[in-house]
């Protein structure tokens, strides 16, 4: 369990940084689905990506988690990952993947349900800051600042952002 800490957002045929930019197709099919629920795609053959399915039927658009900041589970994760430091076991989303052992297996699910993944409203909220940038690990589509996470947080992925916050 943890809270998401970085995403980045994808649409459909005006991203080109997107699964859905050249139409529906066996791998994309669930991004053109109901919102709510989860797109899980295997990558580069070694890994797998988490992302919520956010649009309405038919209207493709998901969002990749990229990090967690992990607050239960953890040595679950580490057995998962290996003994790592807590800030290295979900910063990447292949990383967050490893350790919560998500895959294609659950591609599909409603997250909004409480299977066995699911997404919900924080317990405890809290007052932090979101920044946006440039999606991070693509090619095309690089310009639309359509990465966002929580400023500050020593969990995001990219070692550029936690060197500029500080952080190893």
């Amino acid at each position: 369990m943890g809270r998401i800490a970085e995403v980045e957002a994808y649409r459909g045929s005006d991203d080109p940084g997107s699964h859905a930019y050249r139409g529906v197709t066996p791998r994309n099919r669930l991004m053109f689905g109901k919102g709510g629920f989860s797109y899980v795609y295997f990558i580069y053959g070694m890994h797998y990506c988490f992302n919520v399915v956010t649009e309405k039927q038919n209207v493709p658009g998901a969002v990749l988690i990229r990090a967690l900041e992990p607050t239960s589970g953890i040595e679950i994760m580490r057995k998962n990952r290996g003994n790592r430091n807590v800030c290295d076991l979900t910063n990447g989303p292949a990383k967050l993947a490893q350790a919560l052992s998500i895959t294609t297996e659950q591609s599909g699910l409603d997250l909004t349900r409480g299977e066995e993944l699911f997404i919900s409203e924080p317990r405890v909220q809290e007052s932090f800051e979101v920044a946006s940038t440039r999606r991070i690990g693509i090619e095309a589509g690089v310009d639309s600042q359509w990465r966002f996470y929580i400023r500050k947080s020593e969990f995001v992925s990219s070692k550029k952002t936690r060197a500029q916050n500080n952080y190893p």
